[in-house]
Formats: structure tokens, C-alpha cells, sequence
């Protein structure tokens, strides 16, 4: 859980988290600039819309997407009542405990190929059929409960980026709205968001499960369909964020190429931008990889975004580390 205030606490809020250097300079710069009523930068609170990733950019994606340690569950339960399906992916990879199969999907995914993470794709929504919406909420709560990183040997709910969450109450303190935009389904975070990052669900924009209306005897139910209503990931990141906000971000942060069209989304013709790509280089404290983000890396040397390093940036990397 993170220790930073929430919004309405009534306390500054300072990048304490973040080492002195041109990374930290860059985000302070940029806010002093859209907040100086008296500077050509200047952008109205309502427009000071902020974006964040939530897969390896708000929390750990390694050695498995948490949403998918979650669902690989359900995935082997499946497997264990019909054996037909052990022999089928992604059920024999989470029957067999292959998470290094799972795992490779979402790089493959990062990298434009879809081989693997279409059967995944197709096997997530077809895990909840017919579950209510309340009933899955229930059950991701349920999961966090006692669910851990097993390479960290952190609980899940321990595992938020200290140094992020630290940034979005910066944010919000300097008048930004601050989103969650990732290609995780948006009804697993939006239980714990509040809790981990201080973000309401509302304000949480992901992939979602088609839903369809039952009425029961009177009772009114919200019931996940057995099909993907849109996976919010690559170029869908910026269209879900304009059908759900409206407004084009000026600050976004991600981590993967599947942020890149997120991030050049960022600003516009009439409105500066701050790009922010996180880059995992910190095997001590957390993991050191690039799989899934070269292009992302490229383009923000090319395009001057500003790379985030675990390593040099954070003097912290969990909320409760010093």
C-alpha cells in the first residue's frame, strides 16, 4: 500500500522519491511551465490531463503480468476439470506452470507478433463467462489478499512503484487529472487502484470483457460475455483515451512500445508535452530487461522523450523502501 498522501490531504507534495538530475528536472521544469499563468506554456487546470501505463510503468510486470498470474489460475482450474484442455495453450502453459510460455507471449506481443497472445486473448474472456460484474470484483479482491511477486517475494499490493505514485499526488497538487490507460482489463484494477495509487475507478481506463444486461426477477445484472470488447493496447491507448476523456493528455508514462502511440498522443498543436518512458535497469531492486520496449527506446532518443531509469532516478523503488 503506498504511504504518499491522497489528493484533499491538504500537504505539498515533493518528488522526495526522485534523485536530482535531468530526469527529475525535466518533470518539474515541464510543471512549473503549464501552471505559470504569465508563460506561453500556460494550460488551464481542465486541460492538465495526465496518462499513466499500468503494466511495468505503476507496478511490476516481471516475471509475470500480475493480471495474468491472476487469470492463469482460473486457467489451470479449467484444466484440471477437463483434461482436453491440457494439451491446448494458454491452458497446458498454466496447467504445466509454464509461466516462462505466458511470459514470452506479452514480449512477442511487444515485438508485432501475435502468435502466441491471440490464444491468450481468446482464452481470458472466455475464463469469467456469465460472471457478474460484482462477482469479479469479488474475486480479484479475493486474489490480492494474499498474492505475491515471487521473484520480489513481495505481496501484490506492495509491489506499486513507490516514485510513480509519489508522481501522480505531484500532479494532482499542481492541478493535473491523472489516469490510469493500459492494456490490462479495466475491471481487475479498478479494486485496487484506489487503494495502491489513490486513482477512483473512474478514472481507470483498460481492456475490457464485452458485457451483456440480464434481468433476473427484477434483479438487474451486468454479466461478462464469453469475448474481448476491445484490447487497449498499441493505437487503441490513445482512441479509448479520447472516448472515455475527451481530452488529448499532456503527460503521459509507459514503458513498452504498446505505450508508443499513448505517448505521441501526448500534447498537440496547441498544447506542450511531456513524454515519460521508464526503463527497467535495476536488477538489484527490481528487474533489468528491454525486451518489449527497443522500439519505444529508440524513439525516445530520436524524438527526445525522457527515459526514466530505476537505476539512476529512483532513490526508492517500492513505497515502503527507503
Amino acid at each position: 500500500m503506498s504511504r504518499w498522501p491522497t489528493k484533499g490531504q491538504g500537504m505539498t507534495v515533493e518528488l522526495t522519491t526522485w534523485r536530482d538530475g535531468a530526469t527529475k528536472s525535466a518533470i518539474v521544469d515541464f510543471v512549473a511551465r503549464v501552471t505559470d499563468k504569465s508563460g506561453s506554456d500556460f494550460v488551464p487546470a481542465e486541460e492538465r490531463i495526465a496518462v499513466f501505463d499500468n503494466d511495468g510503468t505503476l507496478w511490476p510486470e516481471k516475471p509475470l503480468v500480475i493480471q495474468l498470474d491472476f487469470t492463469v489460475r482460473r486457467f489451470g482450474e479449467l484444466a484440471e476439470q477437463d483434461p482436453e484442455l491440457r494439451t491446448v495453450q494458454p491452458y497446458q502453459a498454466a496447467y504445466e506452470k509454464n509461466l516462462g510460455w505466458l511470459s514470452e507471449s506479452v514480449i512477442k506481443h511487444y515485438r508485432g507478433d501475435d502468435s502466441d497472445f491471440a490464444l491468450v486473448l481468446k482464452a481470458v474472456p472466455k475464463a469469467f463467462e456469465s460472471v457478474t460484474v460484482e462477482a469479479y470484483d469479488a474475486k480479484v479482491r479475493e486474489f490480492f489478499v494474499d498474492a505475491a511477486n515471487p521473484q520480489l517475494k513481495r505481496p501484490y499490493l506492495a509491489c506499486g512503484y513507490g516514485p510513480m505514485v509519489e508522481l501522480l499526488r505531484y500532479l494532482e497538487d499542481n492541478g493535473f487529472t491523472t489516469y490510469i490507460a493500459s492494456g490490462g482489463d479495466r475491471d481487475f484494477m479498478r479494486p485496487i487502484a484506489g487503494t495502491m495509487y489513490g486513482i477512483p475507478p473512474e478514472r481507470v481506463v483498460g481492456s475490457a470483457v464485452g458485457l451483456g444486461y440480464d434481468d433476473d426477477d427484477g434483479r438487474s445484472n451486468l454479466l461478462y460475455k464469453g469475448e474481448m470488447d476491445f484490447f487497449d493496447d498499441g493505437p487503441e491507448k490513445p482512441i479509448r483515451i479520447w472516448s472515455r476523456i475527451g481530452r488529448r493528455p499532456i503527460l503521459a508514462v509507459g514503458n513498452s512500445n504498446g505505450d508508443i502511440p499513448m505517448l505521441s498522443f501526448a500534447g498537440g498543436p496547441d498544447l506542450p508535452a511531456l513524454r515519460l518512458l521508464l526503463k527497467h535497469d535495476d536488477a538489484e531492486r527490481e528487474f533489468d530487461y528491454i525486451k518489449g520496449a527497443e522500439k519505444a527506446l529508440e524513439l525516445a532518443d530520436a524524438q527526445d522523450w525522457t527515459v526514466v531509469s530505476i537505476a539512476n532516478d529512483w532513490a526508492s523503488v517500492f513505497a515502503d523502501v527507503d
